[in-house]
């Protein structure tokens, strides 16, 4: 993985200077750390910082063609490259690297803009036609790696992430506050909104390009599902046999690399199908790293021993305590440059610390699964509020609620008034392609009682559960309702946190890469083909891959229930009673009233609540992190302390 960043001046030809691009390119050092590239020209200037793992020696970037009129920076892995640089140079191109960026420049040359339809991998690419005085940007079809831009003075700036666009001074520094709003009802914000005024993300799946001071974005790839319902004429055996053969080839081809590659194993399904792929079929040595809690309602410690013992993996485990996630958020909310309204990103930057001290710079992991194969609560419970509409009074209703989160000390079926409220919610959206999220974003939606006057003010009548519509396709009604939830799941939670927040971000922490097999694109198109009683079987989440699994992982791992990866919240920032400092600092009346966007005396209360053990509740959690978090997000990248100030 690396950093990319770069200036194009949209009104005239003048060369950016290096001073500007070493300034942008060294803010995203911990993302390429082996070294770093240049290029300007009239008009454009472009910047690489890399974490070399193809081609260790003759990878450096830019990358150019034969005639150096193509020039490409990049942050990625292309995973069929070899395949790809065969076919180049049977058609005549001649390569001078043996890395995967190379092929990119070849493809453009081959196929134009429509070479990014040739590729498997995740990338952020920026590429530069000097003979058309073009760039091109584009971002990977799931969205795993980064890219945002901003338009100031008359120039584009893009990069990584958005500290670096902050190290210009034409940059202005201040908070969305309608994606700030998006973010306590999403958990994200709506694409191509980022937390930052006038500083947008690019959106998975697009590109754009910047020809003679016009820009033009379009989208090249979407995940789409039939329209005219899935054929079911094939056996579950059929199914699940070629999703097997096609995650096979997924894992093989994310294998590839010039430094060793480890995997992440959290002892749930999704990380057991990855390891037990590449023990099984592949010669990969199998080197695995997972995370554990003291506490034991988190801690998943006796699933990942069992998988450990079962594959004989040379494993290391890290156990993440309270006083690791308190100390550890600042650098976390630094680095996802987002509010966040939960702490399990904390504990995976944990993680990438022990990869990377271990001497691994690549890890595959299991994100994805959940979205692609129909693995969350939130897909069942739409399953059994759909079927409590159609059939009100029927009896198995209370069976089939206590079948619902197995996993948590506080469910909301377990008292049954409040769980009967819980599955009402939302019943006048039926008819709603997001119907599925009401209830949870109406949980996260609570958070706003914590804004202060100002921000509801502000946010009255911006930001609502239709302001969703406005990233949906026109077909989106057509699809089954299960196709439904799991597109809006991956065009929010999944591309605008998971990944964001807690996948690369945090991986990249500590110049650590994240490979994402259930994410191959291939993998998502073979998915959307499958009927919906093959992902969720009454209420087995994930019916289809845990089928395709059959005598390669352990039965008990096989049929688990789905637990979420949670770790504690609100009290990991307390001791005895007490917040830390920093806390205590930022959620101090004078520090909320200035910063202005929550109430103080609202979020005093949750402070003491939180101090005394009382909040245990989904909301006030949220609330509590997110809160938190922005105020860190406004003193680090609008008042612009460094995190180490909350050390």
């Amino acid at each position: 993985m690396c950093g990319i960043s770069g200036i194009v001046n949209l009104k005239h030809r003048e060369t950016p200077s290096r001073d500007e691009l070493e300034r942008m390119i060294q803010a995203l050092r911990h993302r390429g750390p082996d070294g770093f590239g240049f290029f300007s020209a009239p008009g454009i200037g472009l910047a690489h910082a890399r974490l070399s793992i193809i081609d260790l020696e003759g990878g450096d970037q830019p990358i150019h063609n034969e005639d150096g009129a193509v020039q490409v920076v990049f942050n990625g892995e292309i995973f069929n490259f070899l395949e790809l640089r065969r076919m180049l140079q049977k058609l005549g191109h001649r390569f001078y690297t043996r890395s995967d960026t190379e092929v990119i420049v070849h493809l453009y040359e081959e196929y134009g803009d429509a070479f990014v339809k040739h590729m498997v991998g995740q990338f952020a690419i920026a590429l530069w036609d000097s003979k058309a005085q073009r760039l091109l940007l584009i971002r990977d079809r799931a969205g795993i790696r980064p890219l945002f831009y901003t338009i100031a003075a008359g120039r584009l700036y893009f990069a990584s992430e958005v500290k670096s666009l902050f190290t210009q001074p034409a940059v202005t520094r201040s908070l969305n506050l309608t994606a700030l709003g998006e973010v306590f009802t999403f958990w994200s914000t709506l694409e191509p909104n980022s937390l930052f005024e006038d500083v947008y993300s690019l959106p998975p799946g697009h590109q754009m390009v910047v020809d003679q001071g016009e820009i033009r974005c379009s989208r090249y790839w979407d995940w789409t599902f039939p329209l005219d319902g899935i054929p079911d004429h094939r056996s579950a055996n059929d199914w699940a046999e070629e999703l097997r053969e096609l995650m096979v080839d997924s894992v093989r081809l994310r294998l590839r690399s010039d430094v060793p590659v480890g995997a992440y194993l959290s002892g749930g399904l999704d990380s057991s199908v990855i390891t037990s792929l590449i023990r099984n079929y592949t010669n990969t040595p199998l080197r695995t790293f997972s995370i554990g809690f003291e506490d034991g309602e988190f801690d998943e410690s006796v699933f990942q021993r069992e998988l450990i013992q079962y594959l004989q993996t040379d494993h290391t485990h890290v156990t993440c305590k309270a006083q690791d996630i308190s100390r550890l958020f600042p650098q976390v909310v630094w680095h996802a440059e987002s509010t966040i309204l939960r702490t399990a990103p904390a504990p995976m930057m944990l993680l990438s610390q022990h990869v990377r001290e271990s001497n691994y710079k690549v890890v595959l992991t299991g994100e994805g699964a959940d979205e692609v194969f129909g693995g969350y609560d939130i897909f069942k419970e739409a399953k059994i509020r759909r079927f409590c509409q159609r059939f009100p009074n029927s009896r198995l209703r209370p069976l089939i609620l206590k079948n619902l989160y197995p996993y948590l000390k506080h469910s909301p079926t377990a008292g049954g008034d409040f769980g009967k409220r819980f599955f009402q919610q939302g019943m006048e959206y039926i008819d709603k392609p997001y119907f599925a999220h009401i209830p949870r974003w109406s949980t996260t939606r609570r958070s706003w009682r914590f804004f202060s006057r100002e921000m509801k003010d502000l946010l009255q009548g911006k930001v609502g559960y239709d302001s969703i519509e406005r990233i949906l396709p026109p077909e989106i009604e057509q699809w089954d309702a299960l196709n439904r939830d799991q597109y809006i799941e991956n065009h929010t939670l999944l591309s605008g946190y998971l990944l964001n927040s807690q996948g690369d971000r945090m991986a990249m922490a500590n110049s650590v890469e994240g490979r994402f097999p259930f994410l191959d694109h291939r993998v998502m198109e073979f998915a959307a083909k499958i009927p919906a009683r093959y992902k969720i079987k009454v209420l087995n989440e994930k019916y289809i891959l845990k089928k395709s699994m059959a005598g390669l992982i352990p039965e008990s791992i096989r049929r688990r229930s789905k637990q979420p990866y949670r770790a504690p919240d609100s009290q990991s920032f307390f001791s005895g009673g007490k917040p830390a400092g920093y806390v205590q600092e930022l959620l101090g009346e004078e520090a909320l009233r200035e910063a202005g966007y929550f109430n103080p005396a609202a979020v005093s209360k949750l402070l003491h609540k939180s101090a005394s053990g009382k909040v245990i509740g989904f909301s006030d959690n949220m609330a509590f992190v997110g809160i938190l978090s922005t105020m860190l997000l406004d003193k680090m990248f609008i008042q612009g302390y460094p995190a180490s100030a909350f050390e």
